[in-house]
Order: structure tokens, then sequence, then C-alpha cells
């Protein structure tokens, strides 16, 4: 189970409700309801349009870049310590790629 049904069945979108967060989704999550933010879909936008979504991708991509080091998988696949010390390894690739990305 993934995506937009994920969201819903663990409660996801309730919870950042809750804690009046917003997410910044793609595309697919279009009709999620409140607190979630799509870019415009479609060719040919006006500027009107396309300035939103420059910076919803600005916003989302350091989340991207992060997730992608973590689903390659390289990184936690070569480590050479104990398993249980993977969320750390985790949570400083997470931190390191903010940091890049001021």
């Amino acid at each position: 189970m993934r995506g937009l049904k994920a969201t819903r069945v663990y409660g996801v979108l309730r919870r950042l409700k809750e804690s009046g967060l917003v997410a910044l989704t793609g595309k697919g999550h279009v009709g999620a309801g409140r607190g979630v933010v799509t870019p415009f879909k479609g060719r040919g936008k006006p500027e009107r349009k396309k300035q939103p979504n420059r910076e919803h991708a600005r916003l989302r991509s350091p989340g991207e870049r992060a997730n992608a080091a973590l689903k390659d998988g390289r990184v936690l696949r070569k480590r050479r310590c104990c398993p249980l010390h993977a969320g750390e390894i985790a949570r400083a690739i997470l931190v390191l790629q903010a940091r890049e990305t001021g």
C-alpha cells in the first residue's frame, strides 16, 4: 500500500491537520483534502500558475533528494555497524541534506 491510500489508512492527513502542518505533495495527490498542497497540472500554464509550481518544487526538493539517497540503499547496505544504528544513519543523511540546501 502506498500513495494516497496509505496516507488515508494511516491517518497522515488527519494528523497533519491536527498539528497545523501542510504537506507538499506531487500531482498524484490532487483532491487529497485540506492541508495538502499540490502543483498545478497541464502544459502551457500562465505565469501566475508557473511561479507557485517553482516555489513548490524549491520547497519540496530537499526532502526528495534525501529520500532518493535513502532509497538508493547503497549507504545502508554498505554499513559496517550494528543494524540498530541504521536509523541514526538515516537521520544523519536527512540532517546533512538539509544543511547542504541551506
